[in-house]
């Protein structure tokens, strides 16, 4: 019988999960996580998209939210748009540790997760890092039976896991878009997010944190906009019913530990990246309070200079760093550019290497 390809809805629904025990940190863990699809998988099986969320967003990537409003990359993701559903099949997974711990249609595990012993995780939840992640990730595409990514995209905390799929085994994500994010947490992050998020939580618990969450993620222009005619007060407790505030922590955490150093030395990605051709797209908002832009725009300048087919972008946005979702027409382009171009010939690329050895 022909394989007519996955659907969403067929095979894993539009809505599915991934249950797995993992290795976190040295500890065996069971894991759930939520995931959400749109579009078809085809019969090569060559067409599937993996979508990341940012640091407080969810699986919920396209479509509509409970509420009825947009999803966070919905002007992105479906027919006709930059990520063509109609091309593509696209999956959105939850990390460990989602902040929206509390929405009940969000599932993951973390801290508040109940320990087979019966009680929260709590502090024993063990210090997950990017790898982790990545492993998870690569179950997912295991479970789905895809044999490689068509692309690994997504911003902010997205972007940084996309960077990872890189980092980590490129031969399985030939296209990489890393919108708002750097090679490494830099001193904004490690040095003074994450140590004030901390101290704020102490004081503050779960509102102070998504306040200077917020403050950082938009800056006094961005928050002076988005709040002009709303309350930002009310906003902050509308997040608060949804948000685990050591989910939150436990995220902030991790943020702070990303440096694709540690997983290669620099001139080793490069030397991977253009031998198996990967295609990176870097997008940078030039006032941005997470990731100074200058750290992507250095990177991105020595990638090229080594060969690697690195497409980096720059724009200016009143939104700060969450142009990343609010100014989305800026870079949307560069995005169906990269889903559009050919997927590099691995093999003859080896051969090719080998011939030269």
């Amino acid at each position: 019988m022909q394989d007519k390809g996955l659907r969403s809805g067929e095979g894993p629904p539009g809505v599915f999960e991934l249950n797995t025990e993992a290795l976190l940190g040295g500890v065996r863990v069971p894991v759930r996580l939520g995931a959400q699809s749109w579009g078809t998988l085809n019969a090569a099986r060559d067409n599937a998209v993996l979508v990341c969320h940012y640091y407080t967003g969810t699986m919920r990537a396209a479509g509509r939210n409970p509420d009825g409003t947009p999803a966070w990359w919905d002007a992105l993701i479906g027919p006709g748009r930059a990520i063509d559903t109609k091309r593509f099949f696209v999956v959105c997974m939850n990390t460990l540790s989602n902040a929206q711990y509390l929405d009940s249609g969000v599932i993951t595990t973390g801290p508040e997760t109940v320990h087979p012993d019966g009680q929260p995780w709590g502090p024993r939840f063990p210090a997950w890092g990017f790898g982790d992640l990545h492993a998870l990730q690569l179950a997912l595409m295991h479970q789905l039976q895809v044999p490689r990514w068509h692309a690994v995209v997504g911003p902010s905390l997205g972007g940084t896991q996309a960077l990872h799929w890189a980092a980590r085994t490129p031969e399985l994500a030939p296209r990489v878009a890393a919108v708002t994010t750097s090679p490494k947490a830099g001193p904004v992050l490690r040095d003074a997010f994450e140590p004030m998020l901390r101290d704020a939580a102490a004081s503050g618990g779960v509102e102070a944190a998504l306040r200077l969450i917020s403050f950082f993620g938009l800056g006094s222009d961005g928050l002076e906009r988005q709040f002009r005619e709303a309350n930002f007060r009310t906003y902050l407790r509308t997040r608060i019913g949804t948000c685990s505030l050591s989910h939150v922590l436990d995220l902030g955490r991790l943020v702070a530990t990303h440096d694709l150093e540690q997983v290669a030395p620099t001139p080793q990605l490069f030397e991977r990246w253009r031998e198996t051709g990967l295609q990176l797209l870097s997008v940078n908002v030039t006032v941005d309070q997470f990731f100074p832009v200058a750290e992507m725009r250095r990177f991105a300048l020595a990638s090229q200079a080594a060969g690697v087919a690195h497409t980096h972008v720059e724009f200016d946005s009143p939104y700060g760093h969450l142009g990343c979702l609010q100014d989305i027409p800026r870079y949307a382009h560069h995005l169906q550019a990269l889903l559009d171009s050919p997927s590099p010939d691995l093999a003859v690329r080896l051969a090719q290497k080998n011939a030269h050895a």
